[in-house]
């Protein structure tokens, strides 16, 4: 692989118009394609297998017409002072918006009364109008949108409170200013990397490239694969993230290569076929984490995971064949200006090695301290993110609703209006389907699952079964008696099905459970049973992958071991921050809740691909060492001294790109771009740089060793490069020599 790749990047060098060509014609090509393509008409969000999607598909079969997946939403409106809504001047100014809202659009299915469907609060303080739309949110016109927004302002001018919740106002996510600064913190990493804004501005530019026909790529074909607008925001942010630190182990290595004296074409080849190999296999675990999301068998999380890894391995490409071509646009400049200076002053670059080797930097120095110490290091890892770890035990899953919303909206002072006037388990109201086609008596059975939900503990109201046309299917809604997400109410969801099974053996009629509220339920408990097969295919094919890097089998499990202590670490610090609601403030947190039931088998996916990184591209220049022959725990610290300043500054960078998300308004956004900043940071700074070097240490020449009859099934794909320089010494004019001078430009 090693000699592929280095005739690659000697190729996209040499060719490095064409190559940059081919690149920004793609980049229009996505761009003209995602500009020319319809807006995306369906976010559609479906659970095979579970009761509650079997509920709802049974009710668009059984009612037709009757827009089961249709938006919806609430006008709530509350009485000035001491006033009631019951009032004939109130009274007159609610039916006035409920014959604006009827007249508002043609998208409109139904429009209530709330005087007529009991829809007053008992202190009549407060009231609602439900309106149900024929389409769902995301084929609303804005005139449809713009009618419901407009409808209370004529009753707010006589007093009342008037706010609108319900998926109707569903709009995109927004990422502000932070976003930007994400990009900007690495922006000012990189310079302070490389000592220069042409080194620093590669990957910049060629993560941006990658990141555009990406996302641009995935616009297009949003209506055509029915992909949410949170696929596109979480592709950039993983995207960036991985284009940004690809680009700048490509770009580091090239560096190195052109102080050892060799020409620039030469050393954009060796670059390639050394770092590029680390960063196909590196790419290759991001990509098999992801696309491994498909085994939880929900489509909207496989499309998420397959348009994220496809962003990816774009930016695998991008560096093996870009970057090479645009070093060879940024001649000399890509080196700083006191290492140009250098070069000129020492031919060669002998002396200035010299005093480098003379000189430890700060990795030399950290690893050196770590073999001082091994057991003291890993003991302070292991138990310091086991201490953070803690809270993971206290995990509640479920997924946002608009109790999670940020004060400033309408959505959530309508959640909580609602809460306050009739509870706080009326804003997820469960529906009940009782398919009565094998039942005798259709209607007695209908009447006796009533009965029995009414006498549950938990339930506060149970309205009259509601039948279809044909009279084999009745609609009951349950309004529990706490909040969506509570324990409570999943209670009582398990206790309706309880009773359903007995009902159906009696009656013969189905009893399902569904809503929004059922939905979550079920969407988390398949989130808890795929977690463990998913962490068991993920981990098991990227240990098979490292085995292969490595050639060790201690290695690579010492890597999968570190990143679970990692995982586990950031989840606890996710429940601390979004569940507990420690430092909610600092990170923009208004409502504390329940976890988003697909972060942590997200997170794993994402943060198991990106800690394979670090330990690929810094235990491979250990390994490189030590089979040239240094002692393992010299190789340790040159591992170290050669690799610690650009992992570092990868992480910073990822961190940066990351943290850049939790200023969205996306409360889902919000929590994965936190969860990743902190697990990146746990496993760069904490596992990677401190437990990694202490583990090597005390397993000495044990780490690197490996079975004769595995060693003879394991492929010998030389990631180090060390055939490569083998057929680099014996090539007459091969430049093995390393002692050629700088090519001038």
């Amino acid at each position: 692989m090693a000699t592929f790749l280095y005739k690659l990047g000697r190729l996209s060098f040499r060719r490095r118009r064409y190559v940059a060509l081919i690149w920004v014609a793609l980049l229009a090509l996505a761009g003209f394609g995602a500009a020319s393509a319809s807006t995306a008409t369906s976010s559609s969000f479906s659970i095979p297998g579970t009761e509650a999607q079997r509920a709802f598909d049974l009710l668009e079969q059984r009612f037709p017409g009757g827009s089961a997946d249709g938006a919806s939403a609430r006008v709530v409106f509350k009485a000035p002072g001491n006033e009631k809504m019951t009032d004939p001047a109130n009274k007159a100014e609610v039916h006035k918006v409920v014959g604006e809202l009827k007249s508002g659009s043609d998208q409109i299915a139904s429009v209530t009364d709330p005087y007529t469907a009991d829809a007053v609060s008992k202190n009549g303080s407060t009231a609602y109008v439900s309106v149900s739309y024929k389409v769902n949110s995301m084929e609303l016109t804005d005139a449809t949108r713009d009618a419901l927004e407009d409808a209370g302002h004529a009753a707010q001018k006589s007093g009342m409170t008037v706010e609108i919740g319900g998926d109707a106002l569903q709009a995109m996510p927004e990422t502000g200013a932070t976003e930007i600064i994400g990009v900007a913190i690495a922006a000012v990493v990189l310079v302070i990397t490389f000592g220069s804004l042409i080194a620093a501005g590669l990957p910049l530019l060629t993560a941006l490239i990658g990141v555009g026909i990406g996302v641009s790529t995935i616009t297009a074909l949003a209506n055509v694969l029915d992909l949410g607008s949170t696929t596109s925001t979480l592709a950039m942010m993983i995207g960036l993230a991985v284009g940004i630190d690809y680009a700048l182990f490509i770009v580091s290595r090239y560096r190195a290569e052109l102080a050892e004296g060799r020409e620039r074409e030469e050393a954009a080849g060796r670059a390639v076929g050394t770092a590029g190999s680390a960063v196909v296999f590196a790419g290759l675990t991001v990509v098999i984490a992801l696309v491994g999301l498909a085994v939880v068998n929900i489509p909207m999380l496989s499309k998420m995971g397959f348009a994220a890894a496809g962003t990816v391995a774009i930016a695998v490409l991008i560096a093996l064949t870009l970057v090479p071509a645009m070093m060879g646009f940024a001649g000399k400049r890509v080196m700083g200006r006191k290492a140009r200076k250098a070069a000129a002053a020492a031919p060669g670059g002998t002396e200035g090695r010299a005093r480098a080797e003379d000189k430890p930097n700060m990795g030399t120095r950290w690893a050196r301290f770590v073999l001082r110490k091994p057991v003291w290091v890993l003991l302070v890892g292991v138990i310091g993110l086991g201490a953070i770890a803690v809270p993971a035990a206290s995990l509640e899953m479920g997924l946002p609703d608009d109790g999670s919303q940020p004060t400033s909206t309408t959505q959530r002072r309508a959640y909580d209006l609602l809460s306050e006037g009739f509870g706080p388990g009326f804003s997820g109201p469960l529906m009940v389907v009782v398919d009565t086609a094998n039942s005798s008596d259709g209607k007695t059975a209908a009447k006796q699952v009533s009965d029995e939900i009414s006498g549950m503990k938990g339930v506060v109201a149970v309205t009259p079964a509601q039948f279809n046309k044909a009279g084999d299917t009745a609609m009951i809604t349950v309004v529990p008696e706490d909040r969506p997400s509570s324990v409570d109410t999943e209670n009582v969801v398990h206790s309706i099905r309880d009773a359903g099974k007995d009902i159906k053996s009696d009656t013969g009629a189905e009893v399902l459970v569904t809503g929004s509220t059922a939905m979550n339920i079920d969407f988390s408990q398949k989130m808890n049973d795929a977690l463990l097969p998913y962490l068991a295919l993920v981990v098991g094919l990227a240990f098979l992958l490292l085995m292969v890097v490595f050639r060790s089998v201690l290695v690579p499990l010492k890597a999968a071991l570190g990143f679970l202590l990692s995982v586990v670490a950031a989840l606890g610090a996710v429940v601390a921050v979004f569940q507990w609601g420690w430092l909610g403030s600092l990170f923009g947190v208004e409502q504390t809740g329940p976890i988003m039931s697909m972060m942590p088998i997200f997170m794993v996916g994402v943060v198991f691909g990106l800690a394979m990184d670090y330990e690929v591209f810094l235990v491979t220049r250990m390994r490189e060492a030590y089979v040239h022959g240094e002692k393992p725990g010299q190789a340790i610290v040159t591992g170290f001294r050669h690799g610690a300043r650009v992992v570092t500054a990868a992480a910073v960078i990822m961190m940066a790109v990351f943290s850049g998300f939790i200023g969205s308004s996306e409360q889902m956004i919000k929590m994965i771009g936190f969860s990743l900043a902190i697990a990146v940071f746990f496993d760069a700074f904490v596992v990677r740089m401190a437990i990694v070097p202490a583990v090597l240490a005390l397993l000495g020449h044990r780490a690197w060793s490996l079975p004769r009859w595995l060693d003879r099934i394991l492929p010998n794909v030389d990631v180090e490069g060390e055939g490569l320089r083998e057929r680099l010494d014996e090539t007459p004019g091969g430049d093995a020599g390393g002692e050629r001078e700088l090519t001038r430009v």
